[in-house]
């Protein structure tokens, strides 16, 4: 086992969380199945995943109209009908190394040729239905009430078709050798995405449980083919950016987006705003305007405020290790977590929801403003 990671209560208190294994694979299962959303954010920071769950154990048959030979642990799709096949195991089975990742190629390769999006919706409904609840009032809060369902459906079978789906092994380790074969296998296969999930259980000596997630597979030369063949360039500015993001995540959250906006504008000629591109990522960047012209940080158009790790230990005076513990120590008060070590690469993100309270979005504001003081006196 790994080390622990630690919480700070309210009374002040440190509580040690110490890496525990799963009791069993259909625990892992179970989580996943309630909790989906432990791979949403990972696998799309930009924009996180919403999943419809389709079914457990989806047969998978050998040929048209022909008896399901395989079972698929897990099927979902997400909000743009890519079916995502998901495989999980214990990184104590011995077969995650090499079988599993075979298997789920099998699954995949006789998916998109026999795997008839009739049958999907069928499985859908009987599932929705097993659970007690109604597959259209199901569809409707995943997609919206003015969603147009046949459409989603014709668009699965297209994907399907492309053989445009999304491979997922979800472990509580991901060995080694087994990452290597993902990062591999996602570089090279296009329009598919192969991934794997990585969610460790973290345990307190009081029962308090946390779950984190790491995704692997996503290299830099993976998204770079990915997003150059599937995204759409687009130049945001003030205007747009705030009308698709009181859309996407809300007016409330607008309100704390246009806060921030405001206040790096206020910063000027210290900070400057700049406009990244993207159809469904991307949105501004406070930069400091000095020789080095780094990010203060970014805001995304999902609702995350992001900060690098490496770009504020390029930084003076944050290159400097008392320095660097001084700049951990403030924004982790306020959610974001630096490494230990200035050299260790990290994006930690904050997700604006956090920020509804006045005194939480202050506090926040106040930091940045002690490191834009900072990053000044030390450049004088």
């Amino acid at each position: 086992m790994g080390g622990g990671i630690y919480l700070i209560q309210d009374d002040d208190r440190l509580v040690e969380m110490k890496e525990q294994a799963y009791d069993s694979e259909d625990r892992l299962q179970e989580l996943l199945e309630k909790y989906p959303d432990l791979m949403a954010g990972k696998i799309d920071r930009a924009t996180p995943r919403r999943w419809l769950v389709i079914v457990r154990d989806m047969a998978i048959p050998l040929e048209e109209e022909g008896n399901g030979r395989w079972s698929q642990d897990r099927l979902f799709l997400d909000q743009d009908a890519i079916p995502t096949l998901v495989e999980v195991k214990r990184s104590s089975d011995a077969r995650i190394r090499r079988e599993i990742i075979g298997q789920m190629l099998d699954y995949a390769a006789n998916a998109v040729i026999y795997w008839p999006v009739e049958s999907i919706v069928v499985q859908f409904e009987a599932n929705c239905r097993e659970q007690g609840r109604d597959p259209e009032q199901v569809f409707e809060k995943f997609l919206g009430p003015d969603a147009d369902e046949e459409e989603f459906w014709q668009k699965v079978k297209t994907n399907l078709q492309a053989g445009k789906v999304r491979l997922v092994f979800i472990a509580d380790q991901i060995p080694a050798e087994m990452q290597r074969v993902v990062e591999f296998l996602n570089e090279q296969m296009d329009p598919t995405e192969v991934l794997a999930v990585e969610i460790k259980q973290y345990v307190s000596e009081d029962g308090l449980k946390t779950l984190v997630p790491r995704v692997i597979g996503q290299t830099a030369e993976a998204q770079q083919k990915k997003s150059s063949a599937t995204r759409e360039r687009r130049r945001w500015d003030e205007q747009s950016f705030f009308e698709e993001f009181a859309v996407r995540q809300g007016r409330e959250e607008a309100k704390i987006a246009r806060k921030i906006h405001a206040w790096v504008r206020s910063q000027e000629p210290l900070l400057s705003v700049q406009w990244g591109t993207g159809d469904t990522y991307g949105g501004f960047a406070a930069k400091v305007k000095q020789k080095s012209g780094s990010e203060l940080f970014t805001l995304d158009i999902s609702g995350q405020l992001e900060i690098s790790s490496s770009v504020y230990a390029a930084q003076r005076p944050f290159n400097y290790q008392e320095k660097w513990q001084e700049l951990r120590t403030r924004l982790s008060s306020i959610g974001l977590s630096l490494p230990a070590d200035y050299h260790e690469r990290r994006l930690p993100s904050l997700p604006l929801s956090t920020l509804e309270e006045e005194e939480a979005l202050n506090t926040l504001l106040e930091t940045f403003e002690w490191v834009v003081g900072e990053i000044e006196q030390a450049g004088t």
